[in-house]
């Protein structure tokens, strides 16, 4: 018997037990379709994750005050550089020519009570001083109203843009603009809702969030100093690099860095939370491999059930093959083709159905278009092939064993 005719009887094999075959099949494919399923899911929910922080913020840096430098061990003093100051952010902007659009904001506090009438929100809120590039910038959204306007930006108008749970806490719905709310010891006009941000982990800071001008804010807090907070978003994106080197050139000579000293300040790519996602995303990968690799283990002991029932049902059928002088080799070969075709056959109905699912999954969860994960399907077909060897060789060898008298005996 050459491959060929094992193939050949190997399919007329598995068609004689239909039933069998389309369980034992359904059973790999449980066990591909976690794999692949979980996998394309996660793929899914990291382009949704990486295509919103293409449009909000992954083309964009921050400049920034440099708190310490260091650690305090032996020897070695933590050093405290001075914050960044309103003049130094100013004369940045004036003088930072890169194609983008630069922004400037300061927190004055972030346990605010906002009042309106009788409502009153709890001592959580965030009061920050922002230009009018900020919105844009930072990608935020408005629900309802408009975003400051140059006069009001430079005039230090009394104007507030609030986020959605204060506008949720103190209006319940009813239309905010132009109604007046108090905090830091004055009363604002509100100009502006941001749209529901949410949050990961539960946070929702930019829901509590009241922004102000920032000329507004140096004037409620001008007994004491700001730190003041650059945010530059590029025209270019993959001119990142070379935007941060001239923006760190510039505001050294600002700051009167020395040279060959390290700089008073910081300039970071606005890409910390992406990478951390990914991260995450690295490690739900890993939890939903070893989870569908549990589950293919548990087929492939099913599979390895049913291929040693088949070899005690046909022990008849492979004395008399061994009769007419197929060698051990030639019987170990056909049962291994018949649990590789049958692991085959699971494997592409768990791929198809494991894209469906994990697609759906993604769909759900996020905003995402179909994903095709290649390395996914690649690996579930392999890994479907392998379960099959591995489960099929034990009984192939007990069939290739079997003395062939003794198998024709067998009733």
């Amino acid at each position: 018997m050459n491959i060929r005719e094992n193939i050949r009887e190997g399919l007329k094999s598995i068609n004689g037990n239909r039933l069998r075959t389309v369980l034992t099949a359904l059973i790999i494919a449980v066990g591909i379709t976690s794999l692949v399923g979980i996998l394309t899911a996660i793929d899914g929910i990291q382009a949704s994750v990486d295509s919103s922080f293409n449009d909000l913020g992954a083309n964009t840096f921050n400049v920034r005050t440099l708190r310490t430098q260091g650690r305090r061990t032996e020897g070695v003093i933590e050093r405290n550089y001075p914050p960044i100051n309103y003049r130094e952010v100013r004369l940045f902007m004036d003088n930072y020519k890169f194609p983008s659009t630069p922004s400037v904001s300061a927190g004055v506090t972030g346990n605010a009570e906002i009042k309106y009438k009788s409502k009153v929100t709890n001592p959580n809120s965030f009061v920050n001083g922002v230009d009018m590039n900020f919105l844009i910038v930072e990608g935020y959204t408005l629900a309802q109203g408009r975003n400051f306007s140059q006069v009001e930006d430079q005039n230090a108008a009394r104007v507030v843009i609030i986020g959605y749970e204060i506008y949720e806490t103190l209006f319940e719905g009813r239309n905010p603009i132009n109604e007046d709310i108090l905090f830091l010891g004055g009363k604002f006009r509100v100009i502006g809702v941001l749209e529901k941000q949410g949050g990961v982990g539960g946070a929702s800071g930019a829901d509590r969030i009241a922004m102000i001008p920032v000329e507004t804010a140096r004037i409620f807090s001008s007994n004491r100093e700001l730190r003041y907070e650059l945010t530059v978003a590029l025209d270019d994106p993959t001119n990142i690099k070379r935007a941060m080197g001239e923006a760190i050139g510039v505001m050294r000579k600002i700051r009167r860095d020395p040279l060959g000293q390290p700089e008073s300040f910081e300039a970071v790519q606005s890409t910390t939370l992406a990478e951390r996602l990914q991260n995450i995303t690295g490690y739900l990968r890993i939890g939903g491999f070893t989870i569908g690799f549990i589950t293919l283990i548990g087929a492939s002991i099913g599979l390895m059930n049913i291929m040693l029932v088949s070899v005690t049902e046909r022990t008849r059928e492979i004395g008399l093959r061994k009769a007419l002088g197929a060698t051990p080799q030639k019987i170990r070969q056909q049962f291994l083709i018949e649990a590789l075709v049958i692991t085959q056959l699971g494997g592409i109905g768990g791929v198809v159905m494991g894209l469906v699912i994990g697609n759906l999954i993604s769909r759900l969860l996020s905003s995402s278009g179909f994903v095709v994960p290649w390395l996914w399907i690649l690996l579930g077909l392999v890994v479907g092939m392998t379960v099959g060897l591995l489960s099929g060789y034990i009984p192939a060898y007990k069939a290739s064993r079997l003395d062939p008298i003794e198998s024709l005996r067998h009733e």
